[in-house]
């Protein structure tokens, strides 16, 4: 008996369910151009030493730039930057284009109005399927209060906290009616 085909697009719409926060990653390169991309394959992996990941697929056309390049930072975005991740999820010549943006370690481009904000150090990279991991030693930092971009199934959204985090009497109140 043969295995069934594995459905790639079945497997991609399940991985959606997981929401996620969204990123500008963002690295300086050749002849001092700044690059940048949005993604939500972010995560920590370590405390101590500071360490955090990343993947890019192996086809991105700036895949060598994040590779060869000292520096990254990961712009965490605000429910307000919606703009932003679809400027940095579009192919264009300069996406930096009337961004708000400063020099952070290694030049990398720190956005303005970000929720956080990690410069990291390029540490290491591996290889895994079509994709390449990126682990950045986080070198500095800074974060400030808001509300997350998400993104889940294809959508964006925002954050709701929970009922039972603000309402002592929640098992009266349907979580629904506080999001709807």
């Amino acid at each position: 008996m043969t295995e069934p085909e594995f459905d790639t697009r079945a497997f991609r719409n399940a991985l959606g369910r997981f929401p996620t926060g969204i990123t500008v990653i963002t690295t300086m390169g050749p002849d001092n151009k700044p690059e940048g991309l949005t993604a939500n394959s972010f995560g920590a992996v370590s405390l101590d030493p500071p360490l955090v990941q990343w993947c890019l697929g192996k086809k991105a056309p700036s895949l060598p730039i994040f590779r060869d390049g000292g520096y990254f930072a990961i712009n965490i975005l605000k429910d307000t930057q919606r703009d932003i991740s679809n400027k940095f999820a579009t192919p264009a010549e300069d996406k930096f284009s009337g961004v708000d943006w400063r020099r952070g370690l290694g030049g990398a481009p720190i956005l303005a109005n970000s929720l956080a904000v990690f410069e990291c150090r390029n540490e290491t990279q591996y290889e895994a399927g079509d994709h390449l991991i990126f682990i950045g030693a986080v070198e500095d930092h800074t974060h400030v209060d808001g509300t997350p971009l998400l993104y889940n199934a294809g959508n964006y959204g925002v954050a709701v906290p929970h009922p039972d985090d603000y309402h002592p009497n929640a098992d009266a109140i349907r979580f629904n009616d506080l999001v709807l």
